[in-house]
């Protein structure tokens, strides 16, 4: 995935190719299917799959830096997307989570990692990385693999430390002054 509605891969002969879409719902729409594809094509998915959709700018989350994400969570069902069962896309609340504290589950743990804010990635995760056999009563039925899309909203890096002067200081940060931090401890942008 490039900037400006490109993706670029390599082929069998490692020719490297470019493609330009129409717009960016092409482009997404093109790396969501790729993603599925890749899923359908493994003989056995026994780890995550995962699939940049938009790059977002600034510093990869790394363990233990705390995230603000909208998502949305189909069941994988028919070699494709089934039935949403969970989503806080339309709602007010984004999800707030702390990477590598282990509240989600492993397979966001895992695929979330290296994202950028206003970055988007499509998931693909298999049971064993979910809920595995148990599921979650009416919703997940058990040994489902699950495909999320994600969108990092907001962060607040694990290196932060507060300055003197009440600035939030980050090691990981450019060299720009950050904003002051808002009560909730993410960065008012």
């Amino acid at each position: 995935v490039r900037p400006n509605n490109y993706s670029t891969f390599y082929d069998d002969h490692r020719q490297n190719w470019s493609i330009m879409f129409e717009s960016e719902k092409a482009a997404v729409d093109f790396s969501k299917q790729v993603c599925i594809a890749k899923c359908n094509s493994s003989p056995a998915l026994d780890s995550v799959l995962c699939q940049d959709l938009l790059l977002g700018e600034g510093q990869g989350v790394e363990g233990g830096d705390s995230l603000e994400v909208a998502y949305t969570g189909w069941l994988f069902q028919n070699n494709g997307l089934g039935q949403v069962f969970d989503s806080n896309v339309n709602k007010d609340k984004l999800l707030r989570l702390k990477l590598g504290s282990g509240k989600v589950i492993k397979g966001w743990e895992e695929g979330m990692l290296g994202m950028k804010k206003g970055g988007r990635r499509f998931l693909i995760i298999p049971p064993a990385w979910a809920y595995g056999a148990q599921g979650v009563a009416a919703r997940v039925p058990p040994d489902s693999t699950l495909v999320f899309e994600v969108e990092v909203r907001r962060v607040k890096l694990a290196k932060e430390c507060s300055g003197s002067d009440g600035l939030s200081v980050s090691s990981r940060d450019s060299a720009a002054p950050s904003p002051v931090p808002s009560s909730d401890g993410f960065s008012s942008d």
